[in-house]
């Protein structure tokens, strides 16, 4: 292959990237918008956007009754926030972990950040009862992810470095103690408490609010920021370590670095809203097929796909049985495991991943 014909290759990769970050956004930015409009309450999505504009002083487009605008910024509008922002975070950590594990059936679980921080939330439910709700449950789930994720990397070391095989088999049995650990707060709590910590490892954004939509906001813009200046030291390490060490990455640093912005993205997430599976899984491999291996794409791809695709389960979540809702985690999981199980036969013909 010539030096011209490679050049043309990589600037046609980098337009079909750049058009398929547009229409990933332009999509996200669309369902947004029509979530925000959707409800028992609907707002015309020309009002919608009126509102958003006048909010931030530009006064342009129509505005809605007093209840309208009531229902947007005290409901919906957290809700819609909350769930980009949960989403993009599972994207950006599920594109990391399986950047750095180079294997695209990994995902943010596997450190036991989310069974750790579902272990901590069911004990102050179970602890604290009724009264343990909002922040208190918040931060007790933020602290145990930290602290299982911290405790599988420390396990998971030998000779000073951490083996790939070594991390994911601590994770899983650290998964397991956690799931017992949920099991027996479960088992203490009160029946009022133990149906909150059912619903709460099921997944929900209904009591979103802007202060918590900041909070997790503030640590996926940090996360984002670490993990796209991690892309190219990633894309290295899919040569091996030991190439990417003769290349000047420090592999065990890189490593260190990747799984606490992973421990950070998903604890956040996972905090106000409880468990949701297979974004952090599906998305990035979904987008990987689109935009390619390219880290410094697939991060940012990942973010959007992750936030539009919670964005719509969210919105499917409180619209599909009316004057009901059905636990965010239900939807992501009925649509994320027949997909997950497609990409993966569409693998096993090609005689991929396995």
């Amino acid at each position: 292959m010539t030096v011209a014909t490679t050049q043309a290759a990589g600037e046609i990769r980098r337009v079909r990237a750049g058009v398929a970050l547009a229409v990933a956004t332009a999509v996200t930015v669309a369902v947004a918008l029509y979530a925000m409009a959707t409800g028992q309450n609907p707002v015309p999505v020309a009002q919608v956007v009126g509102s958003l504009l006048h909010h931030i002083s530009i006064p342009i487009g129509p505005l809605p009754d007093q209840v309208g605008e009531d229902t947007l910024w005290q409901v919906r509008i957290p809700r819609v926030y909350l769930a980009l922002a949960v989403g993009a975070a599972l994207g950006c950590a599920g594109a990391v972990l399986q950047g750095i594990f180079a294997n695209p059936l990994a995902e943010p679980g596997v450190i036991g950040v989310s069974s750790g921080a579902a272990a901590g939330a069911s004990g102050v439910i179970a602890l604290g009862g009724l009264g343990a709700a909002g922040y208190f449950v918040a931060g007790g789930a933020f602290a145990a992810g930290l602290v299982t994720t911290a405790f599988v990397y420390l396990a998971s070391r030998s000779a000073g470095r951490t083996q790939v095989v070594s991390l994911i088999l601590t994770g899983i049995a650290v998964n397991a103690f956690a799931g017992g650990l949920i099991a027996f707060f479960t088992y203490r709590a009160t029946p009022a408490a133990r149906d909150q910590i059912v619903f709460w490892q099921m997944g929900s954004l209904n009591r979103a609010t802007m202060d918590q939509v900041l909070l997790v906001a503030v640590l996926v813009v940090v996360g984002l920021a670490v993990s796209m200046a991690m892309a190219r030291r990633i894309d290295l390490l899919a040569l091996g370590e030991y190439t990417a060490g003769h290349l000047g990455v420090d592999v065990e640093k890189l490593r260190r670095a990747a799984v606490v912005v992973v421990a950070l993205l998903t604890a956040a997430a996972v905090s106000f809203c409880g468990i949701i599976l297979f974004v952090g899984l599906v998305v990035p491999h979904f987008m990987r097929l689109v935009v390619g291996p390219r880290h410094a794409v697939l991060i940012p791809a990942s973010a959007i796909a992750g936030a539009c695709l919670l964005t719509a389960a969210d919105l499917a979540a409180r619209t599909v049985v009316p004057y009901g809702e059905l636990p965010i985690g239900l939807v992501t999981s009925l649509v994320g495991g027949p997909v997950f199980l497609l990409l993966l036969r569409r693998e096993m013909k090609r005689g991929g991943w396995l």
